[in-house]
């Protein structure tokens, strides 16, 4: 195991001391943490090959009978064509300067389920632009009423970087069962509760000119937002790679929101949705899950908001908002366990 780092423990020695400083009402610094944000830079020389395609093109392809594969210069993945369930998605290993790999490939994802029930029987409409792929089929839910699946993907180092996004026509919500990869291609990837943001809940916080975080007055800006529980995702190889879900939307009143894994058991703590391997979602018709990763998955954003159809993968605030990075190692206790 690499040494702990120093960035990511200085973070949380710094988020321990600050409740009474900001109980008394000054304002409280805290340097940058490693996470790398999304920028051109983290996506420079970034392009899929997809359906023996690639550079820039819009058309549409006949679907093969299994699977396909995105390949990137910094991702991969697989896509199950009848459903679009995606499969071993990974980091390929870099020398962009915002890499979080460490060096070795770096699986995340072994499956991104949509439990939708139905078949996808069109062909795909594919898009490629730069370093953005877009994908999209059409097809029937069990009930022979329509259901239309996109899968939106970025090639980049870190950043907001994959949404899967559903339409369909009876306007239910779908389960969708997120499964985080093992261990046999790379280092193995786990949820974990973040301490530094356990350790500020309820504390308002935004990034001043410096970038460095600082406390705020509730309602003085649109980026002073309050610090609340966070999941992440990390490794035990690289001190670099972090990321999160990322819920947004769909049709009113609806909302696509993290549900209990039936899984899981009461003593995991903090989540009974996600336990070691897990998380599970009820993502709204119109609604997306998308995965965010490097700093902008440990910045204190706000709620993304209402989307119903091409949902963004986040707010576009990128530097105004406080980033509270993580530690590393994760200790053992802040790991949300496997169940036996």
């Amino acid at each position: 195991m690499k040494q702990a780092s120093s960035r990511h423990y200085r973070r949380r020695a710094v988020a321990a001391a600050g409740a009474a400083l900001l109980a008394a009402g000054v304002s409280l610094a805290v340097p940058a943490g490693p996470a790398q944000a999304a920028s051109s830079s983290a996506c420079q020389g970034g392009g899929f090959t997809v359906l023996g395609r690639s550079g820039t093109t819009d058309t549409t392809v006949v679907s093969p009978s299994a699977t396909f594969t995105v390949k990137g210069t910094y991702v991969q993945f697989t896509v199950v064509a009848a459903t679009f369930e995606v499969r071993d998605y990974d980091f390929l290993p870099t020398a962009n300067k915002r890499d979080m790999t460490g060096g070795v490939l770096t699986p995340v994802w072994a499956s991104k389920l949509p439990q939708h029930g139905g078949t996808l029987t069109s062909a795909v409409t594919l898009s490629l632009a730069g370093d953005a792929v877009n994908l999209r089929r059409t097809g029937t839910l069990a009930s022979g009423r329509s259901l239309d699946m996109k899968i939106q993907a970025k090639d980049c180092a870190a950043g907001g970087i994959f949404q899967m996004e559903i339409g369909r026509a009876d306007g239910a919500k779908t389960t969708f069962v997120h499964r985080l990869a093992g261990g046999a291609r790379g280092p193995a990837p786990f949820f974990f509760d973040n301490a530094n943001f356990r350790e500020r809940i309820g504390d308002f916080v935004t990034a001043d000119e410096n970038g460095d975080t600082v406390s705020c007055l509730p309602g003085s800006s649109r980026f002073c937002v309050a610090v609340s529980a966070r999941t992440n995702i990390g490794n035990d190889f690289s001190e670099d790679f972090v990321g999160r879900d990322s819920p947004q939307g769909g049709a009113a009143p609806d909302s696509t929101v993290r549900v209990p894994n039936t899984a899981c058991g009461s003593t995991n703590v903090p989540s009974i949705a996600h336990c070691g391997d897990v998380s599970v979602w009820q993502v709204a018709s119109g609604g997306r899950m998308g995965f965010v990763t490097g700093e902008d998955s440990v910045e204190v954003a706000p709620a993304p908001s209402l989307c119903v159809e091409n949902c963004q993968a986040q707010n576009r605030v990128r530097g105004r908002l406080a980033v509270l990075g993580f530690p590393f190692p994760v200790p053992a206790d802040d790991r949300l366990r496997t169940l036996p």
